[in-house]
């Protein structure tokens, strides 16, 4: 599979592609929304973050205990079920009078099911494009989040700003409705991809075979830790400009954009695997002068600029799918996907935390600072760790 065509002809592709975009349109809406009306209410950078990353904070209790459900549900009837419960959700995120405690349990009940359906629509895009077509599905579908986030942040930030959060929660529980509409229609029933009920002792199992192999650990952890550090510097755009945050994320969606055609389309397969911790120190390296309160036109080229390295992903997903059994496919990827939020989520709680005793612009440096580190510190881990696969490999030879 070489081309965008060859994907789009692919049966159930389509269909699957336009559910998972509006799916992300209501989610830019629905945080952006909320992350404002926690903020007007309470003026507090920690819970406003929290707010719009919250859920992910409970993706560790999914990973847990549910993940082995991504493997052992039928996909159409499991994705079907959690765009209408995410509905529901983002319905009852609107309700007028609703406490700030109530809004957080919502999240957080939310962030238990999103646990469970990364593994379920990542293992089925693996299904439907095989894995010799699922890098450029990938970075098709990173496309589309950053070109769809765009759209839902601008179209979000409009409501917010011209009528109100509560109408921009609204609308994105009528866009999980029509994902939910047109993955019923547009895919075929397919059987789980494993047997069994799914248990805790089964997510258990399959975690620690995953875990057990060095290699897969790196790959997580760079999928985990840098990229996790630098969304707590976006998690605190409403407070560092509350007025103009949906342009900061949105300059963010474009270049997590860019990131994904350079990596997807342009780059050739034997330089890709070169660039991945590089990327990943663009990531963060453009957040550090914020500690000087940049302007917003500035503020907005730098954010544009380190979400290119959002590419990284691409390249570690591409060598976990090398690394996993067909069988285990659904489960790593929905393990790459509930450690990536949960780390979101415990980022734009340290990030809240830190703005709130010293100031968001301060804090987002040190979250940059810190994730330059993480990855500094996992190139010299995979740097050592090289000889060592030489070396099997060539015993193995002889």
């Amino acid at each position: 599979m070489r081309s965008y065509r060859d994907l789009f002809r692919t049966p159930e592709f389509t269909p699957f592609f336009l559910s998972a975009s509006a799916q992300t349109v209501a989610q830019t809406m629905g945080g952006l929304a909320l992350g404002t009306l926690v903020y007007r209410a309470t003026g507090s950078p920690l819970l406003s973050a929290v707010s719009m990353f919250g859920s992910s904070l409970v993706q560790v209790l999914g990973a847990t205990f549910l993940l082995s459900a991504a493997d052992r549900l039928p996909p159409r009837t499991a994705l079907t079920a959690l765009a209408l419960l995410f509905a529901v959700a983002a319905a009852g995120l609107a309700l007028p009078g609703l406490p700030v405690w109530g809004l957080f349990a919502i999240v957080l009940a939310k962030g238990l099911a999103e646990s469970v359906g990364g593994g379920v629509r990542w293992g089925l895009l693996n299904e439907i494009l095989s894995k010799d077509g699922y890098l450029l599905g990938r970075s098709v579908f990173n496309m589309m989040s950053g070109l769809m986030q765009i759209t839902g942040y601008a179209t979000g930030g409009a409501l917010v700003a011209l009528m109100s959060p509560r109408l921009s929660l609204l609308t994105a529980a009528a866009l999980y409705v029509v994902a939910a509409v047109v993955v019923r229609l547009g895919l075929t029933p397919r059987p789980p991809r494993a047997t069994g009920r799914p248990s805790a002792s089964a997510t258990w199992r399959a975690n620690a075979l995953l875990w057990s192999s060095a290699p897969r650990r790196q790959v997580y952890l760079a999928l985990w830790i840098p990229n996790g550090l630098v969304v707590g510097c976006e998690s605190l755009y409403v407070s560092y400009a509350p007025d103009s945050a949906g342009t900061l994320f949105a300059c963010a969606a474009l270049g997590m954009l860019a990131g994904d055609v350079l990596v997807g389309r342009v780059l050739p397969p034997h330089l890709r695997p070169r660039l991945g911790f590089p990327l990943l120190l663009l990531l963060a390296v453009p957040y550090v002068p914020f500690l000087l309160h940049p302007a917003l036109p500035l503020a907005a080229a730098a954010v544009t600029l380190a979400s290119v390295g959002f590419g990284a992903s691409l390249v570690q997903q591409e060598r976990l799918m090398a690394l996993t059994p067909d069988e285990l496919s659904g489960h790593a990827l929905g393990l790459h996907s509930a450690g990536m939020l949960t780390m979101q989520g415990v980022a734009a709680a340290l990030a809240g935390s830190l703005a709130q005793l010293t100031s968001p612009a301060r804090a987002m440096t040190m979250m940059a600072v810190g994730s330059a580190g993480a990855t500094l510190l996992l190139m010299g881990a995979a740097r050592r760790e090289e000889p060592r696969t030489v070396s099997c490999e060539t015993g193995s030879g002889r």
